[in-house]
């Protein structure tokens, strides 16, 4: 099941993703604030980007009740593969321009990103990826992602339940703002990555634990679980 944690089973409570671990003792800080879930980027053109081999040493802490999620960005068919046999317990997130047909040829789990410009790319996009265990709501950037910026989450909640699959949401969410994205986008996920860091791919005890009880106080959603 996707971002399930056993220690946490109620299924209308928003799960949360940290992304862009690069080192041991935020892995360690993510799992024990309660992170459901963590994000390790595999795309060589980030800061936050973790070799394979570093990819092991960082996975090994991670326990079972924590989905593990690798983060690509336009990568070619071989480097998933090589991945997917070092890890093969690990979902997968698309955060580029990657077609329906390259997503699906891995029969792995996986999340499409999306970056809105407009709300209903969204819709556009659970059209075009319907094997996508769920849909990543972020901000358009340079860089794919992680800068800090947010998108359009008025026009989100006024397209919120022609929106089928479980949405996701990322974009500059920390502690100061995560809980009105709850309340407009009603998500099934949050996703945080320079909202709780002090540099790119450095992250900050304090915040994840911030960032975390506002995400408990934000409130309940109704999205389902989705089966990985």
């Amino acid at each position: 099941m996707l971002f399930s944690n056993t220690a946490a089973d109620d299924t209308n409570r928003v799960r949360i993703k940290l992304c862009g671990l690069t080192r041991e003792d935020d892995v360690i800080t993510a799992v024990q604030a309660g992170a459901d879930a963590v994000g390790f980027v595999c795309y060589p053109g980030s800061s936050r980007y973790v070799t394979p081999s570093r990819l092991m040493c960082l996975l090994g802490l991670v326990p079972e009740s924590v989905t593990k999620v690798l983060v690509f960005v336009n990568p070619t068919s071989e480097e998933v593969r090589e991945h997917l046999a070092m890890f093969p317990d690990c979902v997968l997130q698309f955060h580029g321009s990657e077609s329906r047909a390259f997503c699906d040829q891995f029969h792995a789990p996986y999340v499409k990103a999306v970056a809105v410009k407009d709300p209903r790319d969204l819709l556009t996009a659970q059209d075009a990826y319907p094997m996508a265990v769920a849909l990543l709501a972020d901000a358009p950037a340079e860089g794919y992602g992680g800068c800090g910026m947010s998108f359009d989450w008025e026009g989100v909640s006024r397209i919120r339940d022609q929106i089928r699959k479980p949405l996701i949401v990322a974009g500059g969410l920390k502690e100061q703002n995560v809980s009105q994205a709850i309340r407009l986008m009603r998500p099934w996920a949050v996703d945080a990555a320079s909202g709780v860091e002090t540099a790119r791919g450095i992250k900050d005890p304090h915040k994840i634990q911030k960032f975390i009880e506002a995400v408990r106080r934000g409130g309940d959603c109704s999205e389902p679980a989705a089966e990985a």
